[in-house]
């Protein structure tokens, strides 16, 4: 393969039980399952992290989820938050066999505001849902290791956009741009990305 033959549209390996959870996501009508090609850079950014501590913020069927471990190492964890519990059963029936996951049914924003007296620190946040993102942000932020990576997805507009959420995407864009403790990368590639590293 050249480069003029790779796909811009979807990755060409899947992680091997990713098509179950999809067919499950699709049954219950679920909307908000992670992009593939998404999907593909988590897998790859995940590969960074040898021994590596992961945060997602919105399991919701496990996905995302799915595209982390494929790409983590054995000695890897991660902990994934969902408040939709019937979202976060399917995840949970595809992937808690995995000794490298946890999960935690709840208010992702009641999470991050627990999780603050603990020592615990992560090398990788997904945020995909509104704790740690819209909200809830300086929390999250401060849960990330030095050298850590935090990614957001769907900065460009989407069908499910409420009227009132352009607003919002901008305060969050400016917002991070504005970090001195952040360095960015905005990709209008995907569902629309922001990569960042913490300095």
């Amino acid at each position: 393969m050249n480069f003029d033959e790779m796909s811009v549209t979807q990755p060409a390996i899947l992680p091997a039980i990713l098509p179950a959870i999809l067919a499950d996501t699709a049954a219950i009508g679920f909307s908000m399952a992670s992009d593939l090609l998404t999907g593909n850079l988590l897998r790859t950014l995940a590969s960074t992290k040898p021994a590596g501590r992961f945060l997602e913020l919105g399991t919701g069927t496990g996905c995302g989820s799915a595209w982390l471990l494929a790409g983590m190492d054995k000695r890897a964890t991660l902990l994934t938050v969902e408040n939709n519990r019937q979202a976060a059963e399917i995840a949970q029936r595809h992937l808690a066999n995995d000794p490298r996951i946890a999960f935690h049914v709840g208010d992702g924003g009641e999470f991050l505001e627990a999780i603050q007296e603990q020592a615990q620190r992560f090398d990788f946040i997904y945020a995909d849902t509104w704790p740690g993102k819209y909200t809830h942000l300086d929390e999250a932020l401060n849960l990330l290791k030095i050298g850590g990576i935090y990614l957001i997805d769907d900065m460009l507009p989407q069908p499910n956009w409420p009227a009132d959420h352009p607003p919002k995407v901008a305060w969050l864009i400016e917002t991070l741009s504005k970090r001195k403790d952040l360095r960015l990368t905005m990709m209008q590639w995907s569902t629309g990305l922001i990569l960042a590293v913490k300095i």
